[in-house]
């Protein structure tokens, strides 16, 4: 994992309503390390609003807010549309989608039929296990 200070930097980037990025914070915070700061960013406000009142230390919106704190992140997860240009529902622009699949970090993403990508050999899971998988992986990262 990149270190940029002491501080280890979690970005969760979610849209439309913030459901898998509210849910992930939530995971997240029973189990990271004091310090880790918890980051969520929205496509859009709603978004933004379901991170933090899941417990993300800090919330910011929109694309320049994207493009600010993928670049500063040492982890950034979310559904899988956040790499892909007009993903969900043309809410990711495609100076976001380069952002967050340039950063050169460790990225984990949430597969979702809604987002119209489909991941040939991923199991067909429910949301709660592609999510608790994810934070066993946020966990793996940050213990490197």
């Amino acid at each position: 994992m990149r270190k940029q200070s002491n501080v280890c930097r979690i970005l969760v980037v979610d849209g439309q309503g913030g459901g898998i990025g509210g849910q992930l914070v939530k995971l997240l915070r029973s189990c990271l390390p004091e310090n880790c700061e918890l980051i969520g960013v929205g496509t859009n406000t709603l978004a933004t609003n379901a991170m933090l009142k899941a417990g993300a230390d800090h919330g910011a919106t929109g694309e320049n807010a994207v493009v600010f704190n993928a670049a500063r992140a040492d982890v950034i997860l979310g559904p899988i549309g956040v790499v892909v240009a007009n993903g969900i529902l043309g809410e990711v622009s495609p100076r976001m989608a380069t952002a967050i699949s340039g950063a050169e970090v460790k990225k984990i993403l949430i597969p979702s039929s809604t987002c119209g990508i489909y991941v040939a050999g991923t199991e067909d899971c429910r949301l709660e296990e592609y999510l608790r998988r994810a934070v066993q992986v946020v966990m793996q990262v940050i213990a490197e």
